[in-house]
């Protein structure tokens, strides 16, 4: 491996968080020149044009046959977003949590999960799943669509409005403009993740790790680097809940969309490994249900919170860094997550559950 394969990686990245700013950027403005809710901008086209370099890299590796790449771009962007860019966020400022995000979109986020792993159980994600998938992406889109509608809350609108901003420009000049970002934010992505498909194969086989193990972590760290971004800035603005719902909607975006695309392009669908199947797409379901009990409790993301959802992805990323290399201490490691960490995850969480629904109801009762 050469100096010049770790240029070209971090150029695709560089060519990634670029290309999907002004993609998002020209279809929030041309998004509000159509009409369109602001709510909506904020929910789907800000959230999904984050996710459009998983989009572009999942679709490229398909294409190249490079499919454990896909997979694990899409379920390590899933587990990055929630451990480490919900963990990070929460550090900088506690989270607030829409009460709409814990009744509707993180109860679809866990469903979506545990579909693809109901469709994965064959050890394939053929095209007629892939097909199923991204139709499910258009009914949720749409189904979005109609709940903003019948959204009149004035804070609401306000908090998303700043994603379509006019100006008093002639109407042809916006649409050059706009369409311009969006073709040029198109060209970039597509640029940016061949790069990085192809020099993060090269360091697989340099360092002699899988390809699944290289999307997990690398291609998806470097794919989710626009929702990383979006949801710290938006933290640390204080913006109401735009961190979250722009995690969680990626999320959603990934695997109905973005895998289900995949899956529905590739010639031959996308192979599940066995490794994929029992081990990281558990975890990307545990992550997401991990999400209802912490944004249950008061409505927010804590700071303590955002510390352990941090330490979490590291644990995660140093198991599968042993798990590749066949650590000697990978046995002793495997242990300790399993009967201790784990337990002890799920008494905490069943314990702040239940200590919530308590005070709820006690509440209720004043």
């Amino acid at each position: 491996m050469s100096l010049t394969v770790i240029g070209i990686l971090l150029a695709g990245l560089v060519l990634l968080v670029v290309g999907a700013e002004l993609l998002v950027r020209g279809a929030s403005k041309l998004a509000t020149t159509l009409g369109i809710s602001p709510l909506v901008i904020g929910l789907t086209i800000v959230a999904y044009g984050t996710s459009s370099p998983e989009m572009a890299v999942s679709i490229q590796s398909s294409l190249a046959g490079q499919a454990d790449i896909a997979l694990g771009n899409v379920v390590g962007s899933n587990i990055f977003n929630v451990l480490f860019i919900l963990g990070v966020s929460a550090i900088a400022a506690p989270l607030i949590v829409a009460q709409q995000l814990i009744r509707l979109d993180v109860p679809i986020m866990i469903g979506v999960s545990i579909l693809c792993m109901l469709f994965s159980l064959d050890g394939k994600l053929n095209q007629s799943d892939g097909v199923i998938l991204f139709i499910g992406g258009i009914v949720y889109t749409g189904f979005l669509i109609y709940q903003s509608r019948r959204e009149q809350s004035p804070e609401i609108q306000a908090e998303y409005a700043k994603f379509g901003e006019q100006d008093a420009a002639p109407a042809w000049q916006k649409w050059a403009i706009n369409l311009g970002l969006i073709a040029a934010g198109l060209v970039i992505l597509v640029l940016g993740s061949r790069w990085l498909v192809e020099s993060a194969i090269e360091i697989a086989r340099a360092f002699g790790l899988s390809e699944l193990v290289i999307g997990l972590t690398i291609v998806a760290a470097g794919t989710s680097l626009p929702e990383l971004a979006t949801s710290l800035i938006a933290s640390l603005k204080g913006e109401r809940d735009i961190a979250v719902g722009n995690v969680v909607g990626s999320n959603i975006f990934n695997i109905l969309a973005v895998l289900g695309l995949s899956a529905a392009v590739s010639p031959n669908g996308i192979n599940v490994s066995s490794a994929a199947l029992w081990f990281d797409i558990p975890v990307m379901i545990a992550v997401a249900g991990a999400c209802l009990p912490i944004f249950f409790t008061g409505n927010l993301i804590t700071r303590w919170e955002g510390v352990v959802f941090t330490v979490y992805y590291g644990v995660y990323t140093a198991y599968l860094i042993l798990a590749s290399s066949q650590h000697d201490s990978l046995p002793a490691f495997s242990n300790a997550l399993l009967f201790f960490v784990l337990p002890i995850t799920v008494l905490t969480l069943a314990i702040i559950t239940l200590r919530e629904v308590r005070d709820r109801r006690h509440q209720k009762g004043l």
